[in-house]
């Protein structure tokens, strides 16, 4: 047997696999039916922490004091900033009753942690039900708390949110930002419903105060600088505990890097954070990357030696197909159906983009906190 019949076996073990993944795994979010859940007006407390953010928290604090909802408090976090945004903060809570300030100070042994400032944050909190976005983030709709709270139960104790970003025209980096998003969105939402919870997003998150301190907070990760969000949720979230809210109106939205730099610099940070969880998922995560890697390099060196190229064609074309079959239930679930008509792409560009990064963050450490 010659090394291209290896290649070519292989490729076919690849496909197979690949279309398991799409039907059964991420199939569990895109074929998902919402279940409506009545309104539930327990008291929330919505952390947002911010570092040298005053030009966003003008713009965008305002659209989270409007949301419609009776019961709730806004804890503004001040992570030493150097610009102005405690008087923004200050400012804001003069006109609105509701908001509460907590100013940190550096100290030597948590210089620069955001874990750190959200721990002080969550401690001044007044209420158990907490939700957290970042304060670049704009809820949606005045619903957004609503929304979010309504999937607590005396059960759901975590509720991993959608944190989108907004579609800038003409911009191929835009849409490799929304399509890394997007499938980070179905995977953990999708792991989320087969009860392997393994990551939330901080732009969209909502979590009790009791289960935040039966974890020990950040204590078990305080020395990593990131991972305020996807660390926590790896370690507390399980399959009875965390439910999911993927309504339009409980999504929020960002504004996205503009520069290919800026973004390979956050993603650098993001994907040193992934090696520190728990192993299982650190081996499923490695194991969706590889065969995503495998099905491309594999087509390409088939094609390019016209080794069986039909049936290397056909098998393309059908794992392409149930690929866009499921993919698109969930765009529509998402609101980023214009993404689909460039999936395989942005895909190629993706996989390309993270092993740079992975190459990257094993010879230099990424920076981290602001």
């Amino acid at each position: 047997m010659g090394i291209l019949d290896v290649l070519f076996y292989t490729f076919i073990a690849v496909v197979f696999f690949q279309v398991i993944y799409y039907l059964f795994f991420l199939g569990r979010f895109a074929f998902l039916k919402h279940q409506k859940t009545d309104s539930k007006n327990i008291p929330v407390s919505v952390i947002v922490c911010a570092k040298n953010e005053a030009k966003n928290l003008k713009t965008f604090l305002p659209s989270i004091i409007a949301q419609d909802y009776d019961n709730f408090e806004i804890v503004l976090i001040n992570d030493a900033s150097q610009d102005d945004s405690l008087n923004i903060m200050k400012a804001f809570a003069s006109k609105h009753n509701n908001l509460k300030l907590v100013d940190v100070k550096n100290i030597e042994a948590f210089w620069g942690n955001k874990k750190y400032a959200l721990t002080l944050g969550i401690k001044a909190a007044t209420h158990n039900h907490l939700l957290f976005t970042d304060a670049d983030c704009k809820p949606v709709s005045k619903q957004w708390i609503t929304e979010m709270a309504s999937q607590f139960s005396t059960d759901k104790t975590i509720v991993l949110g959608y944190g989108a970003y907004t579609k800038i025209k003409n911009s191929f980096l835009n849409k490799l930002i929304r399509f890394e998003t997007l499938i980070t969105a179905i995977q953990y939402f999708s792991f989320a419903k087969m009860g392997m919870p393994y990551m939330g997003v901080g732009r969209n998150l909502a979590y009790t105060k009791t289960e935040f301190f039966k974890a020990r907070g950040f204590m078990n990760h305080m020395k990593i600088r990131s991972g305020d969000d996807d660390l926590f949720i790896n370690e507390a979230a399980n399959n009875t505990n965390t439910e999911i809210c993927f309504t339009k109106n409980s999504f929020t939205k960002s504004n996205p890097e503009t520069q290919y730099k800026s973004w390979f610099r956050q993603k650098r940070r993001h994907i040193s954070t992934a090696k520190h969880y728990k192993q299982n998922h650190k081996v499923l995560l490695a194991s969706i990357y590889v065969f995503n890697f495998l099905f491309w390099i594999l087509t390409i060196i088939l094609l390019a030696f016209q080794f069986n190229w039909q049936l290397v064609v056909s098998l393309c074309l059908f794992r392409i197909i149930v690929q866009y079959f499921t993919m698109w239930f969930s765009t529509k679930k998402l609101d980023e159906k214009d993404l689909i008509f460039f999936f395989p792409v942005l895909e190629i560009f993706l996989i390309m983009a993270q092993l740079t990064i992975f190459i990257n963050n094993l010879v230099s450490k990424p920076n981290h906190w602001k």
